[in-house]
């Protein structure tokens, strides 16, 4: 194990802890993987994210195999979708964030733009969100449904589950998870209410400026 994975390791366990310390999944849920020379690093399944031991984190080949550690998350499925869709990326965050999760629940949810540009750095950060339909956790059905999105979203919302997010590492992948709950808890306290989003073309200049 060279002293690149051995970091990468490191940090799954200390952002794992942070979002768990930070309420941003309870008990079991959720998973982190990312990516390495020779594979895939992934939480365990039925693992606590505030509770991981870098060395018994999962290992799997990019042919699928499980090489070391304990059993990969069951949801691996989901990640390797992405892996496979989005050349570049470097580490996938699923969480079970109470705000996501109930945008997620909420039937007028818009399937095709789930969080709208309420702040900037929802846009610079996470971009265009994917209502996903609804498939059971564990079930292999997920990664089609992620690969039928040839890669266009860096970010999900799997109906009625949770929020996934992409980074082109470990730590830009947390971030985002993190804005996107935040911002999901900005819209929940703000429905009924009369809203100002950004305009099109603010959206059009930050995108053009920060390259998102």
């Amino acid at each position: 194990m060279n002293a690149s994975e051995i970091k990468i390791r490191e940090d799954i366990v200390r952002l794992a802890r942070s979002l768990f310390e930070r309420g941003f999944s309870v008990g079991s849920a959720g998973n982190i993987s990312a990516a390495v020379d020779d594979g895939i690093l992934v939480t365990p399944t039925n693992s606590c994210l505030g509770f991981l031991d870098p060395e018994r984190l999962s290992k799997v080949g990019h042919d699928g195999r499980h090489i070391s550690g304990d059993g990969p998350s069951k949801e691996f499925f989901l990640h390797s979708a992405f892996y496979e869709t989005r050349p570049g990326i470097g580490a996938v965050v699923h969480l079970h964030s109470t705000h996501a999760t109930a945008l997620a629940c909420l039937s007028d949810t818009d399937p095709d733009d789930c969080i709208p540009p309420l702040t900037p750095y929802v846009v610079m950060r996470v971009g265009r969100v994917k209502l996903v339909d609804y498939v059971r956790p564990g079930d292999a059905k997920m990664g089609d449904a992620i690969r039928a999105l040839r890669g266009e979203y860096g970010a999900v919302l799997l109906a009625n589950h949770g929020p996934v997010v992409t980074g082109k590492d470990l730590s830009s992948a947390v971030s985002a998870a993190e804005e996107l709950e935040e911002t999901a808890k900005l819209l929940v306290l703000l429905r009924g209410l009369p809203v100002r989003m950004l305009s099109k073309e603010n959206v059009a200049e930050l995108k053009s400026v920060y390259d998102c």
